[in-house]
């Protein structure tokens, strides 16, 4: 007898369905697994029969049985089609009689006991069963809030498999399990860290509120203790939450990962990610022999916080180039391509050579002239180039920090953030993959800046001093223009072109830091 079922593959961090036909027939309980199965999924065979049992579902006759994953030329990995070959087993030899059995999606790994357990992937998986109009998905428990998120699909948890086997045959009534997106976005964000406790250090806060208002990168540079961190930790607390589709996005990358956490799975505050300076290009890039996605993916739609910058490895920090640039990293295999989203703010911090204090007015560098140079190198102009705010953190008055006032809360400057958000979404509602004004495309900055004759001036002078390249010559419009935001201006002025030109501090031959 033929049964059929659904469940589905991760392909990136996008998913296909994948087909479970499942065919038994009176013999001497031969169990084969055809379609590309890793050592996981056939180990199926083992898992199956004993969960069978021990829920008292075992088969009253000897079966063989053949269980087809189709389509049969893309490779099954993992255990979550314990769960869909079971059912299907079940299908076949008459214990559950739905008969319309592949109208549902099934996910989930199997313990001895019965036991359905949770997966990685769930999100894309729903979401894929949801297109292609599948009636439900069963899921288990551990997962529903996450796949409950996902509208117009019934979703269907249970706890071990007798309660879908019950379910399929209308022996038992599981709720469907709906989540309001909106609601559990409108629930973050309550316990970060806010900008009031940061005493002095008011040029980095700027140069950060501005970087955050336009999606810029930025680095900072100083001494130890002169609060890089601190300011970079506080960093989310004035970011624009996430829309829904940019939730979903995230989540779908996350739930892949197997690091969705927040809201029960879903994903609903900007990511922060901080991987340590040991990390490989392969952890920031993501890839493996399985490609998962890495730290720059996980960190798609909000801050990647590298400290200690140039501590990386410097292959490491090269891979950043073309995300940085596309906002995407694609990983080639034999087997496959897969192309995972990598469109982040990055945010670094680091000391100015190796004992930290080159350029401190307090503390006396240790350092020669050719170890800074060496230290400082690690991060390549090229890389450099790709960075639109570059400032320095000088190191606090100690003495003075009794007396100084808290800064301003990170409510007020969100304020002012989100205002400049705004007038960019609509400024570029009509420019797909353009959100902020660090996405704007090199031909449409003239435009986009509405440049007098006076500013374009002042623009030409600039260059000519600092002789900077093409690439960093659109970061400074592009800060420009976001300087003009946060001020209400509908055009750039020469003002903003100068304050822009300061927060390129690596290019001036005056910065206290570099050498």
């Amino acid at each position: 007898m033929l049964a059929k079922c659904y469940s589905g593959a991760i392909n990136g961090v996008d998913a296909r369905m994948v087909e479970i036909e499942v065919y038994s027939q009176i013999g001497t309980s031969q169990f084969a697994i055809v379609g590309l199965p890793d050592t996981a999924v056939k180990e199926a065979k083992d898992r199956i029969p004993k969960a069978l049992k021990s829920q008292g579902l075992a088969l009253k006759k000897e079966y063989d049985v053949t269980v087809n994953l189709a389509p049969a030329d893309v490779r099954k990995e993992g255990s979550i089609y314990d769960l869909p070959i079971a059912v299907g087993l079940l299908g076949a030899s008459g214990q559950i009689r739905n008969r319309h059995l592949d109208e549902y999606g099934l996910i989930g790994e199997l313990a001895l006991s019965g036991e359905v357990r949770a997966a990685h992937g769930i999100l894309p998986m729903v979401m894929e069963m949801r297109r292609v109009g599948l009636r439900a998905v069963i899921v288990p428990v551990e997962n529903v809030e996450e796949a409950s998120v996902v509208s117009g699909i019934d979703v269907i948890p249970v706890r071990v498999l007798q309660e879908a086997v019950q379910y399929l045959n209308g022996e038992l009534t599981i709720e469907p399990r709906h989540t309001d997106i909106g609601d559990l976005i409108a629930g973050g964000g309550s316990s970060l860290d806010d900008f009031a406790d940061v005493k002095g250090q008011d040029t980095a806060k700027q140069a950060i509120e501005v970087a955050v208002a336009g999606g810029h990168n930025i680095l900072m540079i100083g001494s130890p203790g002169s609060g890089k961190t601190m300011l970079a930790r506080r960093i989310p607390s004035i970011l624009p939450p996430l829309t829904v589709e940019e939730a979903l996005e995230v989540s779908r990358i996350h739930s892949v990962a197997g690091e969705a956490k927040g809201g029960g799975g879903f994903v609903t505050e900007r990511p922060f990610r901080a991987p340590h300076h040991t990390v490989s290009s392969i952890g920031l890039l993501g890839g493996g022999t399985h490609p998962v996605p890495g730290e720059v993916s996980l960190a798609h739609r909000g801050v990647l916080f590298l400290d200690e910058f140039a501590e990386f490895p410097r292959q490491a920090l090269e891979v950043l180039r073309q995300p940085l640039e596309d906002g995407h990293v694609g990983v080639s295999r034999a087997a496959a391509a897969f192309d995972f989203p990598s469109k982040f703010m990055l945010v670094a911090a680091m000391n100015p050579c190796p004992c930290g204090y080159h350029g401190d007015p307090n503390h006396d560098c240790r350092c020669r002239t050719n170890a800074i140079v060496k230290y400082q190198s690690r991060v390549s102009g090229p890389l450099l180039d790709r960075i639109d705010i570059q400032v320095e953190v000088p190191p606090v008055d100690v003495k003075r920090l009794p007396t100084m006032d808290p800064g301003e809360s990170s409510a007020t400057i969100r304020e002012r953030v989100l205002k400049a958000r705004a007038i960019q979404a609509e400024r570029y509602r009509n420019m797909p993959g353009v959100h902020t004004n660090a996405d704007v495309r090199s031909r449409d900055l003239d435009r986009v800046c509405l440049f007098t004759a006076k500013e374009r001036e002042c623009l030409i002078r600039t260059i000519e001093r600092m002789k900077i390249s093409a690439r960093a010559y659109d970061k400074v419009l592009r800060v420009a223009r976001t300087l003009a935001d946060l001020d209400g201006s509908e055009a750039v002025r020469e003002s903003d072109i100068l304050a822009a030109v300061t927060y390129r501090k690596l290019d001036s031959e005056d910065n206290a830091f570099w050498v």
